[in-house]
């Protein structure tokens, strides 16, 4: 089976995610319309400018594919991403949706000035406390969370990296530093954990 994943190209830093999954040997497509979802075993919804991300998903109609799609396959979503992936946000303008049991603070960090590389910590199954320099541009951060949320990644005692099921929220950019753990932990077949248990759950 060749995997596919998708990135959302509406808005934002979408091209460093096709790179990313390049370099980790992984295809990747845009998505822009409903049409888009047919073929792909994955989803990125990337960086950028959240209120505008928000509108542009309401203007292509493509809240209802992209939950549909959630529901058996993974996502994930780095910054705005995770703000868009949220279950609430302190911005009446976006309309999240919900696939993370998050509430989250829009540019948290600071402005686009004080946007600066800062240290994490993750731990993902048996690979525990990795220390990683990564890239915070306008930050979300993280207000409350549920409690199906697994915190993989903290930042002086934040969360800034969560999971839930098939969902990784990231605060940060990994694709402008070359981090490519999540990519693959969400989306190479030989270690997609997740994706894999809820096909073969679909598939009983």
């Amino acid at each position: 089976m060749v995997i596919i994943i998708g990135v959302l190209e509406l808005q934002g830093g979408y091209g460093l995610h096709h790179s990313l999954l390049k370099k980790i040997g992984i295809c990747s497509k845009a998505v822009k319309d409903e049409s888009d979802f047919s073929d792909i075993n994955g989803l990125v919804i990337p960086g950028g400018e959240s209120t505008t991300l928000s509108l542009l998903i309401e203007k292509y109609k493509l809240k209802d594919p992209i939950l549909e799609f959630a529901e058996s396959n993974p996502v994930l979503g780095t910054c705005a991403g995770l703000i868009i992936m949220s279950k609430k946000n302190n911005d009446d303008r976006v309309n999240v949706l919900g696939l993370l049991d998050i509430e989250v603070k829009r540019n948290a960090f600071g402005r686009q000035i004080m946007s600066k590389k800062e240290k994490i910590t993750i731990s993902i199954k048996k690979e525990k406390n990795i220390e990683l320099i990564t890239t915070f541009i306008r930050a979300p951060k993280i207000k409350n969370y549920g409690s199906d949320i697994n915190i993989i990644g903290n930042h002086n005692g934040e969360p800034v990296a969560v999971l839930s099921r098939n969902s990784l929220g990231l605060c940060f950019h990994p694709e402008l530093d070359d981090i490519d753990i999540f990519h693959k932990m969400m989306f190479d077949k030989t270690s997609q954990y997740y994706f894999k248990k809820i096909k073969q759950k679909d598939a009983a």
